[in-house]
């Protein structure tokens, strides 16, 4: 069983300043992807949809970074290991103006046995906010290592 002090489980490390979601942002980001959903590219269209105007699409979320001290609170077992994934919850919409702020904590710590041995995970979970406080997104960054 792997060892670690459980009172990192929940505690939160990491608090990103604010980043304002700019029209600019959305359009980039979506022309990359080749989206053209009108909710997401067109705001005429997008004024007579439910949200009443431009919202980013889901998968924009991913693209609020941790700060430069994420790495430094990963916890590590052994010399070895690589990001195993990532999963994304999708809360609310992020809309054009909204301002959202990223905290992470250790989410949780488990042991698997594999074909080719013991490996340890660390699941770190970023909650994305707006500036009304709302969550509009979890991403659970999961790391394996080679204890």
């Amino acid at each position: 069983m792997v060892d670690f002090d459980p009172t990192i489980i929940n505690k939160v490390f990491e608090h990103t300043d604010p980043v304002e979601v700019k029209p600019e942002m959305i359009k980039r980001f979506c022309e990359s992807l080749g989206e053209n959903n009108p909710l997401y590219t067109d705001p005429e269209a997008a004024k007579k949809g439910p949200y009443g105007g431009i919202v980013a699409p889901p998968s924009f979320a991913v693209t609020f970074r941790n700060g430069r001290h994420f790495f430094e609170h990963v916890p590590r077992y052994g010399k070895r290991g690589f990001d195993a994934g990532k999963d994304v919850e999708f809360v609310a919409p992020i809309h054009v103006g909204d301002t959202i702020s990223l905290s992470s904590h250790v989410k949780e710590i488990y042991e698997k046995t594999g074909r080719t041995g013991t490996m340890v995970f660390v699941v770190i979970r970023s909650t994305l906010t707006n500036q009304n406080n709302q969550t509009v997104a979890h991403i659970d960054h999961r790391f394996m290592n080679r204890p």
